[in-house]
Parts: structure tokens; sequence; C-alpha cells
């Protein structure tokens, strides 16, 4: 898979993903992160227009898109329930979604984005399984909970690379 800048040509393409996106969080019991009209069309807009909207492509075909911010993220400021690992500079991933056809897109968003920064940080619904289950599977620890500018609670996660490589190498871990 190789990972580009969205564009507007994509917008439609993107549309249609994050459609299917919220499809499969209703069928998995979480109707409520994305209701039926989120991430809205002036939110995509503006992360292509920003230059934060990427796409994953796969033999010509997009597989998936996600945002990628490095810098302060004013949900972010205020923890609950626990504390960020670091207050180091970080980068943060949102919005992130796969086609039906789009398998590893979260493995490779996140070698994208490790690429850039080696502090991490993303938050996703209390109801939302499968991207606990990849966060955790990826080395990710929950931190606490965060509230969205709708007010409404998330999980809060983060990864620190540099800590993650020292400590696997010195144990001689595998980190996948």
């Amino acid at each position: 898979m190789t990972i580009r800048d969205t564009t507007i040509a994509d917008y439609g393409q993107i549309a249609e993903i994050y459609a299917y996106a919220r499809e499969q969080m209703r069928r998995a019991g979480n109707p409520g992160q994305w209701g039926d009209d989120r991430p809205s069309e002036e939110t995509l807009l503006k992360d292509i227009q920003n230059g934060q909207s990427h796409i994953l492509e796969e033999q010509g075909q997009i597989r998936g898109v996600f945002t990628f911010i490095i810098g302060e993220d004013p949900t972010y400021r205020i923890i609950r329930q626990g504390q960020w690992l670091n207050d180091a500079p970080y980068g943060t991933i949102h919005r992130i979604a796969g086609s039906a056809a789009g398998k590893g897109v979260f493995r490779e968003c996140l070698a994208y984005c490790m690429s850039r920064i080696s502090n991490i940080r993303i938050d996703t619904h209390r109801d939302n399984a499968l991207m606990r289950h990849l966060l955790e599977k990826h080395g990710f620890q929950e931190c606490g909970i965060i509230y969205v500018e709708d007010g409404s609670p998330r999980i809060a996660y983060q990864i620190n690379c540099q800590l993650l490589s020292s400590v696997s190498a010195k144990y001689g871990l595998k980190i996948t």
C-alpha cells in the first residue's frame, strides 16, 4: 500500500469509505461514535485543505483514509481518570476508516505516522471494540478519558515509539 495526501478529487471515494465505516460501526454495536453524518463534509474538506488527510492506495484503489495532525490537539489538553504518558510533542490520528477491501489500513497508517513523530495519541468511543483491540494490539496504552467537541467522552490512548523500541530491545521483544 502507498500513502499520499488526499485531494479534493478523492472526496467522493472517501465519503463512500466513511459511509461504509459508519455502517460497520452500527453493525458492531457502536452507532453513536459517528452517528449518521460524521465526520462532516466540512471537517473532511478542511482536513484535505490543511494537508492533514491521507489515503492508502493499493493497485490504484483507495483502501483507507485517515487524518494525521502533528501538534497540540485542544481536546487532549484535559484528560480525566488518568494521564498522558508524557508531555512531549505528539501527532494525533483522527478519522481513520477502511473500505471493504482495506485490510491492514491501521497498520500502514501507524507505520506512516511513526515515521514522522515518535509520540502518537488517538482516541475512540468506548463501544468501538475493533479500534480498541487494534490500539492495544499495536502497543498503545490506555491513558484516560478526554471529551471531544460535542462533549462526549472518548478513551484516550498514546504510544511512544522511542520508549517502545528501547523496552523491546532491552527485553528482546518483537514489535508488530
